[in-house]
């Protein structure tokens, strides 16, 4: 581990108070506790989990985790593959709302890597850190403008793209956030997690296509994201009970 002494400068704005860097051993952890100062942890490499106001989230490489003042929190290192943080504390009012427990924006490796250049510094070390910060939430703020309804934007995407095979790790990629996040979102708003939504929806589309238009199962399944004709059989017979084809002989219209 290695840690950067900073003194506290009393900056109007946002105020350094600590910075350091490690390679976490398997398993090793902090918490739960809580911090009188913001602090965020960018992950180089390696994963862990992090758990926030009771919720579990799987953080890996590009994600930085988030604690605010006074909130108690507990994070751990993968026990095979453990995390390599950059971590930053800090006092001040941040200039956007830092609502979300883990941030997937890879770009933010850059000035976090650039931060350790603070060693260099003796009396001007607070001032660079100063500036990292600043760094840092012009890259959140830029990133969020386009992302900020998450849990809309993936349901626009499911609708869109469901028929091509596209799975909710892509959708979070693509909005630049971590997937554990997006569900605890996603989970709060509809009850159920993307994925599950994701599946009730092809489900119900595949339903369409064999009882209003007669098409096949086989059919139904490709034309649903389902390259596994098999796999979409049996995840249609959880949802509905019966196999397709059943389902297709129980409910289908019959002629007048």
């Amino acid at each position: 581990m290695s840690s950067e002494m900073i003194v506290n400068a009393h900056y109007q704005g946002l105020n350094p108070v600590q910075f350091g860097y490690e390679h976490c051993a398997p398993f090793h952890s902090y918490g739960p506790a809580v911090r009188t100062h913001w602090l965020l942890h960018y992950v180089v490499c390696g994963k862990g989990k992090f758990i926030k106001k009771g919720i579990t989230y799987e953080v890996g490489q590009g994600d930085t985790f988030v604690i605010s003042p006074y909130e108690e929190t507990y994070y751990e290192a993968d026990g095979d593959n453990p995390w390599y943080y950059i971590w930053i504390g800090f006092t001040g009012e941040v200039p956007v709302a830092l609502d979300t427990a883990v941030l997937h924006i890879p770009a933010l490796g850059r000035i976090f890597e650039g931060a350790k250049n603070c060693h260099h510094f003796t009396g001007g070390r607070s001032a660079f850190l100063s500036g990292k910060l600043w760094e840092i939430f012009s890259c959140i703020l830029e990133n969020r403008d386009a992302t900020l309804d998450y849990v809309g934007q993936t349901v626009h995407c499911i609708s869109l793209e469901y028929a091509n095979g596209i799975t909710i790790s892509q959708i979070a990629k693509r909005l630049n956030i971590n997937r554990s996040y997006l569900s605890a979102l996603f989970k709060k708003q509809f009850g159920v997690s993307p994925q599950e939504y994701l599946t009730a929806f092809r489900i119900q589309k595949a339903e369409e296509l064999m009882l209003e238009h007669g098409k096949s199962p086989t059919v139904a399944a490709i034309s649903t994201g389902y390259s596994d004709v098999y796999q979409f059989s049996r995840m249609f017979k959880r949802c509905r009970g019966l196999s397709p084809r059943k389902y297709i002989a129980a409910y289908s219209k019959k002629p007048e």
